[in-house]
């Protein structure tokens, strides 16, 4: 019980730790974006969208899924005490991406006229600007994946930050810088060049967590060196053997995880495709998948990228105790997982919602797509709780080995969502409305599909009202006080400073109250409602403090 206990408290530690970068880390994507496309405009935007999104797909099969096949794999050895394996795994996982991750990055720069939409050339130049990252990217995933399943999640947490540092600055920088040097006052050149300089930041970025990885595990050689040394087990098996190993567990995930994440690359091009046979300017096109892509994908990635932390921490904790044949701490762990996600999904798509415009006139203030922006954000937050959700499933299926299930699901979730938006797009005049309802639809059918699965493999049964029903009554209650509060404090702050400080500033401290204020309404009603006790409660890092207070304040 102890054990459990412990296993429990670790990741939700590791996880927190995961999910404060990862909130960190869009923050700083989210707030350098809004300067990249002042400068830039919605157009250039548009063309590193476009880029950005076929690069990510290149980056998908060759080497985004590193991170998470290393660290099931090597945390699957660990627990056998197998450390001669685990970090064999790690050699081979260095030859892999060596030669994956040049291939990919070469035919990137080579191929991309041929894997742009034929309308958008202008992205060209942007897409070979990104495509050293894809080569790069491969050993970065590699050591964070080998960290991660030795249960450290500080090194990828620190790194990730860097990254987004370094991208943020340079992005900026590169692009005032580019349009300057190559624009040369062409005011229809800006948009391509200011594109290409963010997509720098892109690559500077990625160096540098590179470069922290690599510093870190030099520190740390003597310590994998050491456990090595001690380990007895008599398993030792060949290169060959281990890389065979490899690449059947790589292949399954880096394939669901591509067919799972194509739909942004195939939605670009059935839009860019549909707008253009319907006479659309293509720039206009542009513009509108630039408002899509980089404003509203952008603010639901935020609160997704929780999931994704928790799902990282949680696959090393799964995959080890599916290994050792203990099932009902894999149940236990899915459980939390679930649990701990949606307290935080929830209420993140609501305040979304209901806060969507004061959001993106502080972001994206451009007023000739603002209140298209805050249309979409309004309409297509929900997806924050389905994307969420089909991550952390996603995380267990891979975790307990079955990997080719969910890219089975991804693959039919795939299928019906691209008939429902071609039906949209070709017979309603919806146009990005179309993308936010198919996409919808394809996060809750790997919701459903996943969801099954697991109960399949595992036996397990999904509670209804701790973890969904009493966080989905809270958030509402909270959308509504955090709503009238922001309004009220606005007026007041307006009349009082409105000729001394700037609308944007007075957003900027009118939100930060509001999200402050929801975040306690939030809590509070969910201690008094019951969606989380004290046991539960305590599992938090610093939990027994939060306990402490909750009882002061007769919360619970």
């Amino acid at each position: 019980m102890r054990k459990t206990k412990s296993s429990k408290q670790n990741v939700i530690a590791q996880a927190t730790i995961l999910m404060v970068a990862g909130i960190l880390v869009r923050i700083i994507g989210v707030l350098y974006r809004s300067p990249v496309t002042s400068i830039i405009g919605d157009e250039g935007n548009g063309y590193y969208s476009l880029a950005y999104n076929i690069y990510a797909m290149v980056l998908l099969i060759s080497s985004y899924s590193i991170p998470m096949a290393v660290s099931k794999v090597v945390s699957g050895k660990l627990a056998l005490k197998q450390y001669r394996e685990a970090h064999k795994v790690f050699r081979c996982a260095l030859f892999y991406v060596l030669i994956v991750g040049g291939v990919a990055s070469i035919f990137t720069f080579f191929a991309a006229p041929l894997l742009v939409p034929g309308s958008q050339a202008n992205a060209v130049p942007v897409l070979r600007v990104l495509s050293p990252a894809i080569f790069l990217s491969g050993f970065l995933g590699v050591l964070r994946g080998y960290f991660q399943a030795h249960s450290t999640m500080m090194p990828t947490s620190v790194s990730q930050i860097l990254e987004q540092i370094m991208n943020a600055v340079v992005s900026i920088g590169a692009a005032v810088l580019f349009i300057r040097l190559f624009a040369q006052g062409k005011e229809e050149a800006v948009p391509v060049f200011g594109a290409m300089g963010s997509a720098a930041g892109i690559v500077t970025g990625v160096a540098a967590g590179l470069l922290f990885m690599v510093f870190i595990y030099r520190q740390n050689r003597g310590y994998f060196h050491a456990h090595c040394v001690k380990d007895t087990t008599e398993t030792d098996s060949s290169y060959k053997e281990i890389f065979r190993i490899m690449f059947l567990m790589i292949t399954p995930v880096i394939l669901s995880t591509f067919v799972y994440n194509i739909s942004t690359t195939i939605d670009q091009t059935i839009f860019m495709d549909v707008m253009d046979f319907k006479g659309m300017a293509a720039g206009t096109a542009a513009i509108l998948y630039g408002v899509f892509a980089g404003k509203y994908w952008v603010l639901i990635n935020v609160p997704v990228a929780l999931a994704n932390s928790m799902s990282t921490a949680m696959i090393p904790a799964v995959s080890s105790a599916y290994t050792v044949g203990d099932y009902e701490e894999c149940n236990a762990q899915v459980k939390q997982a679930i649990h701990f996600t949606m307290m935080i999904g929830i209420p993140s798509a609501v305040g979304l919602g209901v806060l969507a415009s004061p959001i993106m006139q502080l972001l994206f203030p451009q007023k000739a797509t603002l209140d298209l922006a805050v249309h979409l954000l309004q309409i297509g937050c929900i997806s924050v709780v389905f994307y969420a959700l089909s991550t952390i499933t996603n995380g267990v299926l891979q975790g307990i080995g079955k990997v080719n299930v969910p890219l089975k699901n991804a693959a039919l979730s795939l299928v019906i969502h691209v008939v429902i938006l071609c039906a949209l797009l070709f017979f309603t005049p919806m146009n990005l409305m179309a993308l936010i309802i198919s996409t919808m639809l394809y996060a809750l059918l790997m919701c459903y599909l996943n969801s099954r699965s697991v109960k399949k493999y595992l036996g397990y049964q999904q509670e209804v009202k701790k973890p969904f029903l009493i966080p989905m009554i809270c958030a509402l209650i909270m959308g509504v006080f955090c709503y009238v509060f922001y309004e009220g404090i606005f007026l007041i702050l307006h009349g009082i400073l409105g000729g001394l400080l700037p609308v944007r500033l007075l957003i900027l401290l009118c939100l930060l109250a509001a999200v402050a204020f929801g975040a306690g309404v939030f809590f509070i009603l969910l201690l008094k409602f019951g969606g989380v006790n004290e046991k539960e409660l305590k599992n938090f890092p610093k939990g027994y403090k939060l306990v402490h207070y909750a009882k002061r304040y007769h919360l619970l």
